[in-house]
């Protein structure tokens, strides 16, 4: 898939998830394109996007309640989780249903990690869809950041572990040029930064970004375990967690230009994310 400048005229988006870290960038992006943004969420007064989004209260568990939020728009960007306690949503079929009838054209849906109902209905629908998979998020970094203001240090076991991480804005733009551009439909983005990069490395960023140095704790595989139970989290969780730092799948680690091929310019590296971030990190 080659870029096309996007020559059409402005469009009206729906995006679902507006409030969280990837859709706030699938937002921005919009706007800087020069499209019309509507933004789903449950709570309107919290939602602090920028001016010029039209804010619609709505909650993709009651598909009954998203029904007018995708009226007269042309593409919809849409979660697999949704409600209080973000669960995988049951409602897929109901919301794709509703937005054929409207008459949307295009669907992007972000991937979340395995199968769901609601992406298995948008690739089953008539509708153009693009499903957008990234793998791990730059601002993931933003875990250790209390640890670095306190202690000046990383504690993580199987530092060696590489990934390609991405910049969410990165995530951001892919998405905003499928929902927006022709010839993106049928299609599944795996989303890569532009490097492969071990613990060091991102330990590295971040300390050269804040302009202080950042001590690498490596932890034993028992000390990993028995930190995450401390810290809540279920056993199942903590098994993946081991699977995927012991040996990080190939497509969490392996670089692909997704990000150029799509939007027409390199992928953001880690270093950039560190020195926007860079406050975070500095006691």
């Amino acid at each position: 898939m080659t870029h096309t400048e996007n020559t059409h005229r402005p469009q009206k988006v729906l995006v679902t998830g507006a409030t969280g870290s990837v859709g706030r960038q699938i937002v921005a992006e919009l706007l800087a394109r020069g499209h019309a943004v509507r933004a789903l969420t449950r709570t309107p007064e919290k939602a602090g996007l920028p001016e010029g989004v039209e804010v619609v209260r709505g909650d993709l568990t009651d598909p009954a309640s998203v029904a007018p939020a995708l009226e007269g728009v042309s593409a919809a960007h849409l979660i697999t989780f949704g409600g209080a306690t973000f669960a995988q949503l049951t409602t897929g079929p109901e919301i794709v249903e509703l937005a054929h009838k409207a008459g949307v054209r295009r669907i992007t849906v972000l991937h979340g990690g395995g199968p769901s109902p609601l992406e298995d209905a948008v690739r089953a629908g008539e509708m153009d869809w693009t499903v957008v998979m990234p793998v791990e998020f730059m601002s993931n970094a933003l875990e250790w950041a209390e640890a670095i203001r306190a202690d000046d240090e990383v504690r993580e076991p199987f530092v060696d572990r590489l990934s390609a991480m991405v910049h969410e804005g990165d995530i951001g733009a892919v998405t905003a040029v499928a929902l927006t551009e022709e010839g993106h439909g049928g299609q599944e983005y795996l989303i890569t930064g532009p490097q492969s990069l071990s613990l060091k490395d991102k330990v590295d960023a971040l300390a050269a970004a804040r302009g202080r140095e950042i001590g690498l704790v490596e932890l034993s595989e028992e000390q990993a375990r028995e930190g995450w139970a401390a810290a809540g989290h279920p056993q199942d969780v903590i098994e993946f967690l081991i699977d995927v730092y012991r040996d990080t799948p190939p497509e969490g680690k392996n670089v692909v230009d997704t990000v150029e091929r799509v939007t027409g310019r390199p992928a953001r590296t880690f270093a950039q994310w560190a020195r926007e971030n860079a406050a975070a990190f500095r006691p």
